[in-house]
Parts: structure tokens; C-alpha cells; sequence
């Protein structure tokens, strides 16, 4: 049996109005609300509620495609257990809360290789996207290289602009290559942007006296150090690798 061209010019409306939660439940609502006798009112508000649960759970997974993780984790699949240098009760506030966003504060994990801490920038970064918070992950190396290539071509403007609109901006593996000149510049300048205007978590496995080895100038070393550590939270991970844990597990003899 075809649609009624009233049930067709209704669907077109809800489409250009771009709600479709009513287009796809309206009919369900409707029948649900004749046999339990609701009102207009009560027919409206159960659709309403709908479009904007549907709503709020599309703009997170926007957010979070938009935050470019390469996996998502969050904290309850971490073992703190195995990590006891964290400090589970303030990753927990921090995840929880949020606050640290909102007062513009930094977070830094430092400690040896393999120990969670990108596990932890990740937990993060996806508990900011489900607090409805702009978020942008990348690699440190993956970052710089963006900005020399964005140099090149002049479009580094456009792209610190789009930096200084984040909330959150993570920075992982800070310290596995050192940068030149230019690129430790141009990672300096980040920073400096977002001092104060928008918040840092940065994963490193090296101590604060070590990176000039990656930054190279003791002075811009300085400055950068001043800028993330004026308002932060610092996280040390001092425990055994996981993945090395895991290899000898897996050649361990049976």
C-alpha cells in the first residue's frame, strides 16, 4: 500500500529540518502513544527525546572521528595493577571530571617505554570527546612533519588556527627522534599557542632534563618546559614494559 501524500510531504519536512529520529520513529511513537492514550504533549516530548539522545550520540562519534585516534581506549581496559607508579586516583579525577580542560591545565605521562601511557593519553582524549570537547591526537614526529609540510606550501596559518579552535590536543612519543632546528620551532610555537587556551596532554619517555637531546636549543627547551608544566598534572610511569611482559610470556616454555 503507498504512503499518503501527507505521510510523504511530513517525511520531506522532518528530512529539511533535518530530524531524523522523528522520520524513523514517528510511526512507532505514534502507535505506542494511541494504546497507552497519550496526549499531543506526551507524543511530541517522546520524539523529541529521542531526536536529541540520537543527536548528542552522533555529534560524539563526530567528535571522535574528528580526534584522528588510532585505536580508542579508555581507562576501565587499563591495568593499574601492573603499573602502581601511576596515579590511578588523579587519572581517574582527570577522566572523570573534565575540570582540568576547563581551567586550561596540561597533562604530561612521563616514564619508560611501553608502560600505558599512550593508553592513558587515549582514555583522555575519548572521555573529552564524550564531554562534548574537540579533540586532536597525533604523534609528536607525525605533528612536526605536518607543520614543515604546511610550511612549505603556506598553509601554516590556516592549520595553527584550526589547532587554537581544539579544546584538547595530544602529543605522543615526545622523544623517540630528535627534530631539526625548524621543526623543534615549529613544535615551540604550538605550544605556545595553545598556552593557555588550550590543553596538552603529552606522552614522553624521557625525563625533563633530557630534552634538549630532541629539541635541541636549551633556551627553546626551556621555554616550551615553562609553558606546559605553568598549570599541570603529571603522571610517571615507572613499571615494566607490557609488551615486553607479553614477549616473554608468549617465548616462555610450556
Amino acid at each position: 500500500m503507498s504512503a499518503q501524500p501527507s505521510t510523504l510531504l511530513l517525511e520531506h519536512h522532518l528530512k529539511v529540518l533535518k530530524l531524523p529520529t522523528f522520520v524513523r520513529d514517528y510511526k512507532s511513537v505514534a502507535a505506542a502513544c494511541a494504546q497507552e492514550g497519550c496526549d499531543y504533549p506526551a507524543f511530541l516530548l517522546r520524539l523529541a527525546e529521542r531526536e536529541m539522545i540520537d543527536r548528542e550520540r552522533r555529534a560524539a562519534e563526530r567528535r571522535i572521528r574528528d580526534a584522528r585516534f588510532p585505536v580508542v581506549k579508555t581507562i576501565d581496559t587499563f591495568d593499574f595493577k601492573a603499573q602502581p607508579s601511576i596515579n590511578q586516583a588523579l587519572m581517574r579525577e582527570l577522566i572523570q571530571s573534565g575540570e582540568y580542560m576547563d581551567k586550561r591545565e596540561n597533562v604530561l605521562l612521563v616514564g619508560n617505554p611501553g608502560t600505558g601511557k599512550t593508553h592513558l593519553a587515549l582514555a583522555l582524549g575519548f572521555a573529552a570527546c564524550a564531554q562534548g570537547k574537540k579533540v586532536r591526537f597525533s604523534t609528536t614526529i607525525a605533528m612536526v612533519t605536518h607543520l614543515l609540510e604546511a610550511r612549505e606550501s603556506r598553509t601554516l596559518a590556516r592549520g595553527q588556527k584550526q589547532i587554537e579552535r581544539l579544546d584538547l590536543l595530544i602529543l605522543d612519543e615526545l622523544g623517540y627522534v630528535p627534530f631539526s632546528k625548524t621543526g623543534a620551532e615549529l613544535l615551540f610555537e604550538v605550544v605556545s599557542r595553545a598556552y593557555e587556551r588550550t590543553s596538552l596532554v603529552v606522552t614522553t619517555n624521557l625525563p625533563f632534563e633530557n630534552w634538549t637531546e630532541v629539541l635541541g636549543s636549551e633556551r627553546l627547551t626551556g621555554a616550551m618546559l615553562d609553558r606546559l608544566t605553568h598549570r599541570v598534572h603529571i603522571l610517571e610511569a615507572n613499571g615494566e614494559s607490557f609488551r615486553l611482559k607479553d614477549a616473554r610470556k608468549r617465548l616462555k616454555p610450556r
